[in-house]
């Protein structure tokens, strides 16, 4: 994957330290750090999100398009009322 991404200038460093030491380019110190650091938190605490109880659901959930649609037309014909 290609992508443009900005260091601050601490990380930077890192991946300089990084090329110089073991005499690699830009793309392989940072996969490399990128790797090493994953190893070291577990193979998903980077991509870890906190989660949270919304309840019940209040409406049924396998009718919601219905119920956004229905909800939509109410709201048009509102509007269209206030128009005239």
């Amino acid at each position: 994957m290609r992508t443009t991404v900005t260091l601050d200038p601490d990380t930077a460093q890192l991946v300089q330290q990084r090329m110089r030491e073991q005499r690699v380019s830009f793309k392989e110190a940072l996969n490399g750090l990128l790797r090493e650091r994953s190893r070291l938190d577990g193979p998903s605490a980077a991509f870890r999100t906190p989660t949270a109880s919304l309840g019940p659901p209040r409406v049924e959930l396998d009718r919601a398009l219905r119920l956004a649609a229905t909800l939509e037309d109410d709201d048009l014909v509102v509007r269209a009322r206030r128009e005239s």
